[in-house]
């Protein structure tokens, strides 16, 4: 597994609000994304990321990048983490676009994800 950070989330209460700031703070890109109730792709010098609405005062979830989803699903789980059962509601546009996520705990039950970037 290659480890490295590979995307980023911010969740927030107002997409749209979060847009500005950042914009106005970084110089990021936006674009619409997948999210429903609306959400940006953004677009920075490194690293690609995506921010949400309707998750106030979330921390950042940081993705670390992986070649093979269903392996690494299987190595954490083997080290004695967890995987979170939970729908990202991936179809085939979006995967092609964004790529897989999947939320992730360690075996101490620290949260992170693993991301698997687009083919």
């Amino acid at each position: 597994m290659a480890g490295e950070i590979s995307f980023f989330e911010l969740g927030v209460a107002d997409a749209d609000k979060a847009r500005s700031f950042y914009r106005e703070l970084f110089g990021w890109s936006f674009t619409p994304g997948p999210s429903a109730g609306g959400g940006y792709a953004i677009e920075t010098p490194n690293v690609a990321g995506g921010v949400h609405s309707g998750d106030p005062r979330a921390a950042p979830y940081l993705f670390f990048k992986v070649e093979d989803m269903t392996a690494a699903r299987e190595r954490v789980i083997a080290l004695g983490g967890t995987v979170d059962d939970f729908d990202l509601g991936e179809d085939e546009a979006t995967v092609a676009r964004f790529g897989r996520f999947t939320f992730c705990r360690d075996d101490q039950g620290s949260p992170f994800g693993l991301h698997e970037p687009p083919s």
